[in-house]
């Protein structure tokens, strides 16, 4: 599956969660996340998260899609990190 994941979290905890999530996906934009990740490798990453997270503070967003094909992304401005392809 495709998601953008997104966390608001206290000033503590953001390099920490930082770390984490560019374990699971590719990082766009400060505190923003983007990139295929199958259902297993996302509850992980969820749980992980929850252990770090102050629940009554913290918050974390996930949008899931089936496939990136079904969004579409437009850009205003400058990108903050181009996905390069490797071959």
């Amino acid at each position: 599956m495709y998601v953008i994941l997104v966390y608001d979290i206290g000033e503590r905890r953001v390099a920490k969660m930082l770390k984490l999530c560019r374990q699971y996906l590719n990082w766009i934009q400060n505190s923003v996340f983007e990139g295929e990740i199958t259902e297993v490798k996302l509850k992980e990453l969820q749980m992980r998260a929850k252990e770090m997270m102050k629940l009554e503070e913290d918050s974390l967003i996930v949008f899931k899609s089936r496939n990136e094909k079904w969004l579409e992304k437009e850009i205003v401005g400058k990108e903050k990190n181009e996905l390069d392809t490797f071959i």
